[in-house]
Formats: C-alpha cells, sequence, structure tokens
C-alpha cells in the first residue's frame, strides 16, 4: 500500500489535499499522463517464503514492496526483483508507502513473545537479494503497547494469561495482534495531517460474544525516530510511543485474525477493510467493509463486552449488501492479500498462489490492476491493458 497525499491525483483532488509540509501542487498534465502509465500486472515473483501479505508501492521511484510473511521482496514495475530481505522469523504482515519519508512500514507481530511492532523498511538501501533483517541496517521497529496489553489481558480474571491460543476467554477484544496498515487522515476529516492507523487481528472465535469489532489505532509517527530500534529477534525491545493517538471500533461481526489489508482512497475518503471472513453464523460474514472517512467518531457503547464499555465508534458506510437482522454492509470481495489505492478508482489487488518450481513448492504473489465499481457482491473489476492508462 502507499501513503495517500501523491501530488498526481486529478486537478480537483490536488487542489484539496494538504500534505505535512503543506499544500500539494497540481501536477502538469504531461506529469499527469505520464504517472499514469502503470502496468496491469507486476509479478512479485515466486519465493520459498510464507505467503503473500500485503504490498506497498512507491509510485515517483517506480517500485512495488510485497510482503511474504518471512520476507521482504522488491521489485521494478516489470516484475524485475531489485533485493529482499530475509530472516524474520515473526509474522511481517500488510505494507504501507510513506512518500513523507521514502520508507515502507509494515506489521511485524512475535506473538510467542508478547511482542507486537511497526517494522520500517528504508527502501532505497534494498539493493540486492537476501539482505538480513537483523544487521543490514535497513529495518528498524517501533514497538505498540496497546497492542501487547490487549493482546494479554486475562479477561477471565483466572491470574493466568493462557498465550496465542484463539479458544480462550483471555485477549481484550478477540486481539489476535496486528495485521492491517495504512496512512490516511484522522478519522473524521477527508484529508490532513497524516496518521498511520494500525489494525488489530482478531482470532475467529463464535463461542465470545465480545470480539465482533475491528480496532483501529491511530499514530502520528512524525517523532517516531527517537523510539526506532533495530530487529534483534533474541532481545524483544519495547522502545515505542507510550499512547496512542486514537482507538476506534467498527462492528462488523467477527472476523477470522481481523484486518487483513487496510487501505484509504484519497479519491473517495474510503476507508477499505479487506479480511479473511468470520464464521459465527448470526453474521452475514463479509469479506470486505467501508469506512467514510469524512465521518466522525461517536462515543457509545462497544457491544458485547463483559463488562459495560464505550468507545470511539466509527460506522459502516451504507453502500454495498446489506444484512438486515445486524445492520452490517460490506462486500464478498478479494483484497486479503494486498491492497494499493492509486487515489483515481483504481487499485492494485494481491494475487496469492503456490507454484512448484524444481519440485520446490513456493509462494508466488502479483499486483494486478482493478477498478472500483461499488457493485455488489464484488466492487471491483480488473482493467485491460487498453484502460490501465487514463
Amino acid at each position: 500500500m502507499l501513503m495517500h497525499l501523491r501530488g498526481w491525483l486529478t486537478t480537483v483532488v490536488s487542489l484539496a489535499v494538504v500534505t505535512i509540509a503543506g499544500t500539494a501542487p497540481a501536477a502538469a498534465p504531461s506529469e499527469r499522463t505520464a504517472r499514469a502509465q502503470l502496468p496491469v500486472t507486476v509479478n512479485g515473483g515466486a519465493w520459498k517464503s510464507g505467503h503473500l501479505q500485503g504490498m506497498a508501492l512507491d509510485r515517483r521511484k517506480g517500485f512495488v514492496y510485497y510482503s511474504f510473511t518471512n520476507m521482504l521482496v522488491k521489485t521494478d514495475l516489470r516484475g524485475k526483483p531489485v533485493g529482499s530481505v530475509r530472516g524474520i522469523t515473526g509474522h511481517l504482515g500488510d505494507l504501507d508507502f510513506n512518500s513523507e519519508d521514502g520508507r515502507v512500514y509494515g506489521s511485524l507481530e512475535y506473538s510467542d513473545n508478547t511482542s507486537f511492532y511497526i517494522a520500517i523498511f528504508k527502501g532505497d538501501r534494498i539493493t540486492r537479494m537476501n539482505m538480513d533483517a537483523q544487521t543490514s541496517g535497513v529495518l528498524t521497529t517501533v514497538h505498540l503497547n496497546e497492542v501487547e496489553k490487549d493482546f494479554t489481558a486475562d479477561m477471565n480474571g483466572d491470574g493466568v494469561f493462557d498465550g496465542p491460543v484463539a479458544k480462550t476467554p483471555d485477549h481484550r477484544y478477540g486481539n489476535s495482534g496486528i495485521d492491517g496498515v495504512s496512512f490516511g487522515p484522522v478519522f473524521g476529516n477527508r484529508f490532513g495531517t497524516q496518521r498511520l492507523t494500525v489494525a488489530y487481528g482478531v482470532y475467529a472465535n463464535t463461542a465470545r460474544k465480545d470480539n465482533d469489532h475491528q480496532v483501529l489505532l491511530q499514530y502520528d509517527v512524525r517523532n517516531w525516530k527517537q523510539y526506532e530500534r533495530p530487529l534483534k529477534e533474541s532481545r524483544p525491545h519495547r522502545s515505542g510511543p507510550a499512547a496512542h493517538g486514537g482507538k476506534f471500533f467498527v462492528y462488523t461481526g467477527n472476523t477470522t485474525y481481523g484486518v487483513q489489508n487496510l487501505e484509504y482512497d484519497v479519491y473517495s475518503g474510503r476507508w477499505l477493510m479487506a479480511v479473511y471472513k468470520g464464521t459465527k453464523p448470526q453474521f452475514p460474514n463479509y469479506a470486505l467493509f467501508a469506512v467514510d472517512g469524512a465521518k466522525r467518531a461517536t462515543w457509545g457503547p462497544i457491544r458485547g463486552q463483559q463488562r459495560p464499555e464505550a468507545g470511539r465508534l466509527l460506522a459502516l458506510m451504507p453502500k454495498g449488501l446489506h444484512h438486515t437482522p445486524t445492520g452490517v454492509r460490506g462486500w464478498q470481495s478479494p483484497g486479503q492479500y494486498g491492497l494499493v489505492s492509486l487515489d483515481d478508482g483504481r487499485y492494485y489487488i494481491g494475487q496469492s498462489a503456490k507454484v512448484t518450481d524444481g519440485g520446490v513448492v513456493k509462494q508466488s504473489g502479483k499486483a494486478v490492476l482493478h477498478r472500483w465499481t461499488g457493485r455488489t457482491p464484488n466492487p471491483f473489476v480488473k482493467e485491460s491493458t487498453a484502460t490501465a492508462a487514463r
């Protein structure tokens, strides 16, 4: 995914977008046309790794970054590998590109030792294959204390934390860690100073009633340099912000491991949340949800909690399929393996597959260009070569 202040937006949107540094100038027509020339498909290759988790696009320099669970791969727009980062034993999830500092931000979790980080990759330094995550200097991490607190919460009061187990009453809100990440404005604003929004993973557990929300944290990362530390898996650090910039709840029904890919779209002001579908029969179990970024959160009760609790509630957009009994709206849609908005109605959607190469099973991934239609049940259609460049 990529940060959503690019300056190449259509003229109307360009005049409205405000970056951290000020108002983004509208790109000249020739520049906008050149930047619109993106391939319909960018192949991320096949690797002996975990499956594709997320993607990020550096549009200005022409690179795509892929998270393959335990490695990061960088390619050019032709799909030629430029570099990779290996040596990660945790779970590297969704990615987003921060155009303000030119770095790639991703979720990184080590649930066995309750360590949850934002991984920050220095993209310009990823210049060769198989760079080591812990010794090459291309990766720093920032610890998220709020995530650890909710993950380790002893919800049944027996004095024992049950560990990274789905079928347990522990883990506040059913928190299984983190996955979806995206840059975007504060909720209630279409434009403005960017925040990093981080989505909780949520265990699939049909026996609970307190795990039916997606939980989102927002952070201002402009002062995060003071917290960044190299990744040392043998000595997990706890350097990170003492507080978040906002905690928000979206009622969707329980999902399987929460928001896999989170993406903010400047063009529509829409936050998209792609998930692995839930299993509770009383919910519609959609695969994609949308939140209107221009609507402010309201303060209200967080449904299903063991003790009455209130928080900042975000409403789903009144679009897509509608499940009348629960009021939940959404779509049955791809996007769980990668979702990158181009902020003009188009998206790169990740496709994941297993391939056999010389008798070795590998995981492959590619970015495929789609256009948003909003139709049900699937709001995306694939772009053809003829319509990819606008």
